[in-house]
């Protein structure tokens, strides 16, 4: 059964929550009921003639998830009984949690929106994006002009940041073939406009591209402050989760909205990112399984391990902003690991614990995992992938489809995304989502 760290109290005494886990159901408040989604290569396409026209959705507020296999991705020949209700039950608590610090909900909302004419980065202007543009691209004449460009807004729940910028590149079509999607996510400071090198060259090769501003970033930021002081904010008040939570609430909404576009083939979803964006894909596959092709990029670590292994600089000192402010509250005269352990816990609750790694990576299975790191990156080390990679490989073994798991980690590179790792990615989800 799926491993839960033994000193600790169990999950649901960590946030509060009215919703109730027996042994085989579990009534959970969540945006969306979580559905089996169909092995890539299946040809079962979902039944959408009742669909409304989706520029306004409208969702109940509650649903009912089965604690069964189905709920876990899984059929009862590819994983034991238990371990299909211990994954079940873990995704249950991670939908509780996100719910935990939500602002009120309201009805998914699709709001047209404009192009961006001048997007918005908190650091000094990125260097040129050589790795996304090395992405292969179709040759096609008049590419420009029969690319098909859409901005809208999604309303996920109250207030200012409730509202999601998404981008969206598709080729224009004759037919109404449903196509493949993929969901591009950006790195810390930057916003969606960055990826547009990516969404082109995906989109001139039959895929629907999209991308969204994460929270506090492109259009929902309003300074070169915003998501730090959001970051601090969270530490001060304990009422947000800026790193990495609040956007895997979003990209569970973003879902719900993909699955009912008409153009969009719903079991043929893929999703990845780059660092910062790496983690909002690995989180937001692990809490939804819509999202059938994973490929992580320079994303996934071990947030226990490093505290353990003292390897956790290299990610603090990218955020480093909000670990000042926690030793300085907890009166400490340089950060340390506990400061680390402190604010991973009330800025993220459970992310060095029961949604770390070693718990969130394995559940993916048997969807296509491809998780790309760097050989000696700093924020993410390898070596803290030892069990993830290990507790993955069983369970894609147990799923009978050892082939839909692959860790690479590119030898000499740190943090950073390469023309390799972009590569490595094209090649993955060719080989998944095309048929």
């Amino acid at each position: 059964m799926l491993s839960i760290l033994p000193h600790l109290p169990p999950p649901s005494r960590l946030w509060p929550s009215s919703s109730t886990v027996a042994t085989r159901w579990a009534r959970v408040s969540t945006p969306h009921t979580l559905l089996r989604v169909p092995h890539v290569r299946d040809r079962h396409r979902h039944n959408h003639s009742c669909i409304p026209n989706f520029y306004k959705l409208s969702y109940p507020q509650e649903a009912h998830c089965a604690v069964t296999t189905e709920t876990a991705s899984l059929t009862d020949g590819d994983m034991g009984k238990g371990e299909a209700e211990g994954v079940a039950e873990l995704r249950a608590e991670f939908i509780r949690m996100l719910r935990s610090r939500r602002s009120a909900e309201v009805p998914l909302t699709v709001v047209a929106a404009g192009p961006v004419k001048d997007p918005f980065f908190q650091d000094e202007p990125p260097r040129s994006p050589e790795a996304m543009e090395s992405c292969p691209k179709e040759n096609i004449e008049n590419f420009n002009e029969l690319l098909k460009e859409e901005n809208l807004y999604l309303i996920t729940e109250e207030g200012e940041q409730g509202r999601l910028p998404v981008l969206i590149l598709s080729m224009k079509q004759s037919s109404n073939q449903r196509r493949p999607a993929i969901v591009f996510l950006h790195s810390t400071n930057k916003c969606k406009e960055w990826l547009r090198p990516l969404l082109e060259a995906y989109a001139s090769r039959g895929y629907i591209t999209i991308a969204v501003d994460s929270r506090y970033h492109g259009e929902r930021a309003s300074s070169k402050t915003t998501y730090r002081d959001a970051l601090v904010s969270s530490w001060k008040n304990g009422d947000t989760m800026p790193f990495l939570f609040d956007t895997a609430w979003d990209l569970i909404k973003l879902a719900d909205y993909l699955v009912l576009r008409e153009d969009i083939d719903p079991s043929r979803i893929g999703i990845t990112g780059e660092s910062l964006g790496g983690m909002h894909a690995w989180f937001a596959a692990f809490a939804d399984t819509r999202y059938a092709v994973v490929v992580p990029i320079i994303g996934v670590q071990g947030f226990r391990w490093a505290i353990d292994n003292d390897m956790w600089q290299g990610r603090v000192n990218s955020i480093k902003a909000v670990f000042e402010a926690a030793r300085l509250d907890l009166r400490k005269s340089e950060i340390d690991k506990e400061v680390v352990e402190k604010v991973w816990d009330r800025i993220a609750p459970g992310l060095a614990s029961y949604f770390d790694s070693p718990n969130t990576i394995a559940p993916i299975a048997p969807r296509p995992l491809l998780i790309i790191n760097g050989e000696d990156d700093p924020r993410c080390p390898i070596a803290g992938l030892d069990i993830p990679k290990s507790r993955a490989q069983k369970a894609y073994e147990d799923a009978r489809c050892p082939e839909n798991f692959k860790l690479f980690a590119q030898p000499g590179i740190g943090h950073q995304m390469t023309s390799v790792m972009v590569k490595e990615a094209c090649d993955w989800f060719d080989r998944f989502l095309k048929r």
